[in-house]
């Protein structure tokens, strides 16, 4: 198609600047999970945007942050690893956030890629601020480094969703469609459900837990005999006793609040009836042990 574009654009920035919950908002469905937590995305998760000018495929990346673990400089590593692979990247500060160091540091690494990659400034949130704190932020981010373009987006309120869009496509190169209309995302259902299990695990839990929680689906198959119910069997890890006894509540209440969560967005997302079956299981101190970080897929 004449003049049809296509190609990949990410989002970065702080933990907790609204770039799944943005990515889930052009796409028009959820494929990244959200939570309040800081480091809550630990997956390059793709989402497809399909419109009859281009595709725009958007790559969610975990939060930049300073590591304290080895999990955390592997997230580091996959955020640069995607954004030099990328056609454009969107750098998003929240409007509710003064724009601090870590942004600083964000935007210094990105000048590096900046002089082959457009890079876009995102003032995220602006639905929780006054039009005079939007502005001020604007201000604020044009002061950090050059960017293509700059716009503040609200992905809760939909404000300016659409522009971004715009913008991003803009910036592809022509070429083919990249995905099959009616794809919304290129990642495996099973990956895709462990995530709605940590998303549902995280809420509510204190804050040094949600860098302990990590989810592997063992088994996902429809029951035998019936086409109408998929039956999964799947592990939450921590690091320790004390915080398996946090996910499991008093008797079990709270890891059954957990399983109930998930079981209706996995649902949502399956289209299928689903009975999901939960443990916890205790890995030492798996954020800092290679071997381990591998048999959790990082």
């Amino acid at each position: 198609m004449d003049g049809y574009r296509s190609g990949f654009a990410c989002f970065v920035g702080r933990p907790n600047a609204g770039k799944s919950t943005l990515t889930n908002a052009l796409v028009g469905s959820k494929v990244a999970i959200t939570s309040s937590k800081p480091q809550t995305t630990r997956h390059t998760i793709r989402g497809i945007v399909h419109r009859e000018d281009g595709q725009l495929v958007l790559v969610d990346t975990p939060g930049l942050h300073r590591p304290r673990t080895l999990l955390g400089q592997r997230l580091n590593d996959l955020v640069r690893e995607t954004w030099s692979e990328v056609d454009v990247v969107g750098f998003c500060v929240p409007a509710d956030q003064k724009v601090g160091p870590g942004d600083k540091f964000i935007a210094a690494e990105l000048e590096k890629v900046a002089k082959r990659t457009p890079v876009l400034g995102i003032v995220t949130k602006t639905d929780l601020v006054s039009q005079q704190q939007v502005m001020e932020q604007l201000l604020a981010l044009q002061k950090i480094m050059e960017f293509a373009e700059i716009i503040p987006v609200s992905a809760v309120d939909g404000f300016q969703v659409d522009t971004l869009s715009d913008l991003l496509l803009k910036k592809l190169p022509e070429g083919p469609q990249l995905f099959p209309d009616g794809d919304l995302t290129d990642e495996p259902e099973q990956t895709l459900v462990a995530e709605l299990i940590r998303e549902a695990a995280l809420e509510g839990v204190r804050d040094e837990l949600p860098h302990s929680i990590a989810v592997v689906v063992e088994e996902m198959a429809p029951r035998e005999g019936r086409n109408d119910l998929i039956d999964i069997h799947a592990f939450v890890f921590v690091e320790r006793s004390s915080q398996k006894a946090i996910i499991l509540g008093h008797r079990g209440e709270r890891l059954k609040l957990v399983g109930m969560e998930a079981r209706k967005q996995i649902e949502r997302l399956l289209g299928s009836r689903v009975y999901l079956n939960l443990h916890i299981k205790i890995a030492k101190d798996w954020q800092r042990d290679p071997k381990q970080l591998r048999r959790l897929g990082f």
